[in-house]
């Protein structure tokens, strides 16, 4: 059981309260869309004048859209603060300037990869790394069979999150490291796309972990080569 350093456990808190706040945030900003109002296109700086119009001459309407918006305006005020915070403590953290080198990994995955892994020299190999957070597949042997299954989920359930959103925009946008993302794109043709995007989190956790214990910046083919 590795124990976790304050660094570590103030960088996963600062990374969950902002998620509670943008989700929080969301949540209001669907309920005042739900009162029945044809709100349409609207854009963050405008919703609230826009809310306001369409409840006009409605006085139970008004009442609730007036504590809402200003929770909402609340939450927007501290969702930012966190925000700048973290991008601040992003710019400050060498591993987390380095993990960025990476195609598709911002702030958000490198901050909470660098949290969850603390000192990666706890890890014998970094290919323990994708099993450590539950990116590898079940195994179930009975007799002369050994069935694969699907992955295991075990462990840390944001680092899955964020990894999976990183394979995400390397196979769906264009990115820097045309060879890795070349090797998920074959397997996407040959797997499916859901496979494909799974193999390629459990590669970026290999070699993210692999940057940090080299201090050394992302490579696309030595990334390829190792997927």
């Amino acid at each position: 059981m590795h124990g976790k350093s304050v660094p570590a456990q103030e960088m996963r808190a600062l990374l969950t309260a902002r998620k509670l706040l943008q989700t929080k945030y969301r949540d209001v900003t669907m309920s005042l869309r739900g009162f029945g109002l044809k709100v349409g296109s609207t854009t963050p700086r405008h919703f609230a004048a826009r809310i306001r119009e369409l409840v006009a001459g409605h006085a139970t309407l008004t009442a609730i859209a007036a504590a809402l918006l200003a929770a909402r305006a609340t939450l927007g005020t501290q969702l930012r603060d966190l925000d700048k915070r973290r991008r601040d403590q992003a710019r400050a953290d060498k591993r987390t300037r380095l993990l960025m080198t990476a195609p598709g990994v911002g702030a958000i995955v490198a901050l909470t990869f660098v949290a969850a892994v603390d000192d990666p020299a706890r890890f014998r190999s970094s290919k323990a790394v994708g099993a450590h957070f539950g990116l590898t597949p079940k195994k179930y042997p009975s007799g002369e069979t050994d069935i694969t299954g699907r992955i295991s989920k075990i462990g840390d359930a944001s680092v899955r999150t964020v990894l999976d959103e990183a394979a995400n925009v390397i196979l769906t946008r264009p990115v820097t490291g045309s060879a890795l993302k070349s090797w998920a794109a074959r397997l996407a043709r040959r797997a499916g796309l859901p496979k494909a995007k799974v193999a390629l989190a459990r590669t970026l956790a290999v070699v993210m972990h692999r940057m940090l214990i080299d201090e050394t910046p992302f490579d696309a083919q030595r990334a390829a080569a190792r997927a």
